[in-house]
């Protein structure tokens, strides 16, 4: 009898611990990282005192909330070895869109709207050194232009979280959408052919004019 109680405990702490991270994702996702912590107690349906043994600070909670964005992060650094560096980063800009549209917490993090969560930073420069280097291939190539600096992707991300505020069944049809409009402007545009040189119009004769043989 007394046996089974320890097995019993570990089993609850697994089953709240779950609930706990389920609810975070839900809540941080959603309403963003200044969501308080009893409304992630309240929609894991337990106490404070059960949330804060299992993760004793908010930081703590976000990091393990977010490890799957993280390393969906760290995959999308290690795809930038596209050998067409334009398609690789086509692919980065509508990878990181959907990854942001998916959950506001997540955004908020990666931008730095939650200075405490330090190990996002770290993820951050990863993404924007290889975002720089995969950048120079392509402008290399001519396709992407030669004035993009990293600066515009932070810019790009900071104009699609306005799109958190789209009912969420439609977000990301219209991160895609957005997406798309920022690849078509980072894209160079070819400079239009000169157009050929029309022959000369016949000169008109007057009537009260001489005709000349």
């Amino acid at each position: 009898m007394t046996g089974r109680l320890p097995r019993t405990a570990r089993s609850d702490a697994r089953g709240n611990r779950a609930r706990i991270l389920a609810a975070a994702r839900a809540v941080f996702g959603e309403e963003g990282l200044g969501a308080p912590m009893r409304e992630v107690a309240r929609q894991a349906d337990v106490g404070p005192a059960t949330l804060y043994r299992h993760f004793p600070t908010k930081r703590a909670l976000i990091v393990e909330a977010f490890a799957e964005q993280r390393r969906a992060c760290h995959a999308i650094v290690g795809d930038l070895a596209d050998p067409d560096s334009w398609h690789g980063f086509q692919s980065l800009i509508e990878r990181i869109c959907a990854l942001h549209a998916l959950s506001r917490g997540f955004a908020d993090v990666f931008m730095a709207a939650f200075p405490e969560a330090t190990d996002f930073t770290a993820d951050r420069q990863r993404v924007l050194r290889a975002v720089a280097e995969l950048a120079r291939r392509a402008q290399e190539t001519g396709r992407l232009r030669s004035g993009f600096v990293v600066d515009d992707l932070i810019l790009m991300l900071m104009a699609h979280r306005g799109l958190q505020d789209t009912p969420h069944e439609a977000r990301l049809q219209a991160s895609r959408r957005f997406a798309a409009y920022v690849i078509e402007a980072f894209h160079t545009v070819p400079a239009p052919e000169a157009p050929t040189p029309l022959p000369p119009a016949p000169r008109l004769q007057l009537a009260h004019e001489p005709i000349t043989p």
